[in-house]
């Protein structure tokens, strides 16, 4: 063998090397993509599962609603001459028996005033239940309250009036504005 002989030999041997060391590290990049892309979907996955399980308003879980008023409801209150401000909603004997929760949006105005808020139902029978919801907030806050916490009404499939009010007695300042957007009953 010659020089010529042995420097190809060593250049084949280098050469061959160096090429198995780029298919080694291109099969070990190509699996490093398939171990990152199934890790994404396996967490994608796991995320959408968790909202799904974990109730309402997630992803995946949908809201059937009937909307009751679709515009902001204004409750503009003076108690000069007044003792209560309502706002009621005319229901024509609705059917709320498929029903469980009675859901909107609330506000005040005024930062400094405490204001209480009386939801009330009543029913072709003259049922009526009400609750309070202490504390209104002065930023828009959601509300679901279950038909549940209404004990005085046991008849659901004829309800003819939803009231909001604001009694005297429940607000600290005797002028302000209340504000209920969204107003709609979930299953």
């Amino acid at each position: 063998m010659d020089k010529r002989d042995i420097y190809e030999h060593l250049a084949n041997i280098y050469l061959d090397a160096s090429s198995s060391k780029k298919k080694k590290n291109k099969k070990k990049h190509k699996f490093n993509r398939y171990i990152f892309t199934g890790s994404a979907v396996v967490i994608l996955l796991g995320f959408f599962s968790f909202a799904a399980l974990n109730g309402r308003n997630s992803v995946g879980a949908p809201e059937v609603a009937l909307i009751l008023y679709p515009d902001t409801a204004k409750i503009n209150f003076n108690f000069n001459p007044a003792r209560k401000e309502i706002f009621s909603l005319d229901l024509n004997r609705l059917n709320l028996s498929h029903y469980n929760t009675l859901a909107f949006a609330l506000k005040k105005s005024n930062y400094a005033d405490k204001i209480s808020l009386k939801v009330e139902f009543t029913n072709s029978f003259n049922e009526r239940s009400s609750l309070y919801l202490k504390d209104i907030p002065h930023r828009w806050n959601n509300y679901a309250v279950k038909f549940s916490e209404f004990h005085g009404i046991s008849y659901w499939n004829e309800i003819t009036k939803v009231s909001f009010i604001v009694e005297e007695w429940n607000a600290k300042d005797k002028k302000d504005v209340v504000y209920i957007d969204n107003i709609r009953v979930l299953r």
